[in-house]
């Protein structure tokens, strides 16, 4: 798959070797929620998201890859509501993106994040390829919406303070979105039901990421409550990982946050499933409820692949000549 040489080559460039390095969602965090968000769907869409599966799992980060080779990327997956005074994060979720630009402009909304407006944006995308008909672009699309919908759940994608650089917490960021996932995700309870029809996308994407922002203060809080109970020897560990010698948050640590944050991290995976799985079906449903019964499964063919790959290697080589210079 693409995304396996991708991530082979970002590993390369951005080698992960301690917990300064701040990575969103962690990829097994982003495929499992996204995966999870298909079995809720109606019987009329399950069938094509079963039989595409694979690629909504694998393709899960590829907006992650993409903020290392493509400009203006990097704002949809995040919103510092801490730039913003209490007066205007009352006004901001009643805007839609033409009215946000007239206050604001896009080049200051950029600065701060868009990802309430990117959810917007790209629900409507998605609404369209249902009218086309087209299998690639839906499943493409899909794919990429279900990951800004999980990062607009992360508290930490609410705040510039995002990885605890302000605070002396240095690396929170990928303990709580992907040390805590990959250790414990198995056995949340991220049953959701069946996807429902959501009438205001606007009032929901904003709902997110305010709820993740309210979540905030007690991410921050208990971590230090806990680092000043446990010694630093107790707090971090020393783990082999991809052939790398990494220095990691403890399994005792590991342990007991999640337990004083009354499993939160749980909570908005959950919650991320859920809006996932409820606006694909909110599209589809807008575009007419068009028949996907005879779609057959994506095939990707191998030469096409072969040229996104050099797309992609091209574009994270320039990136990494532009940062060496």
């Amino acid at each position: 798959m693409i995304i396996t040489y991708i991530l082979a080559l970002y590993s390369i460039f951005h080698p992960v070797k301690n917990i300064s390095d701040p990575p969103l969602w962690g990829f097994y965090a982003h495929s499992l929620i996204n995966r999870l968000a298909v079995y809720s769907l109606p019987n009329e869409m399950l069938g094509f998201f079963k039989q595409n599966i694979d690629y909504v799992t694998d393709n899960a980060v590829n907006p992650d890859q993409r903020r290392y080779a493509m400009v203006g990327e990097a704002p949809r997956h995040f919103i510092d509501l801490d730039d913003y005074s209490d007066s205007l994060k009352a006004l901001l979720p009643k805007l839609n993106w033409k009215q946000a630009v007239e206050k604001f402009t896009e080049d200051s909304l950029l600065a701060h994040g868009i990802v309430p407006w990117q959810i917007q944006r790209m629900k409507f995308q998605l609404t369209q390829a249902f009218i086309q008909r087209n299998q690639k672009d839906i499943l493409r699309i899909a794919t990429d919406l279900g990951y800004y919908i999980a990062d607009s759940n992360v508290p930490l994608h609410t705040t510039r303070n995002y990885n605890g650089q302000l605070t002396n917490q240095l690396g929170i960021h990928g303990f709580w979105e992907s040390r805590l996932p990959e250790l414990y995700s198995k056995d949340y309870d991220l049953f959701i039901g069946k996807a429902e029809y959501e009438h205001n996308i606007q009032e929901r994407s904003w709902s997110s990421v305010l709820n993740a922002n309210a979540a905030l203060d007690s991410v921050l809080r208990f971590e230090k409550m806990l680092s000043i109970k446990m010694d630093e020897d107790k707090k971090f560990t020393i783990e082999e990982r991809n052939g790398q010698t990494i220095k990691t948050y403890s399994r005792n640590f590991s342990k007991e946050f999640p337990n004083m944050l009354d499993n939160q991290v749980e909570r908005q995976m959950k919650a991320s499933v859920k809006m996932i799985s409820d606006i694909w079906f909110t599209a589809w449903v807008d575009a007419g409820q068009p028949d996907l019964s005879t779609f057959p499964k994506l095939e990707i063919d191998p030469k096409e692949e072969q040229e996104i790959m050099k797309s992609w290697l091209q574009r994270l080589l320039n990136v990494r000549k532009e940062a060496d210079n």
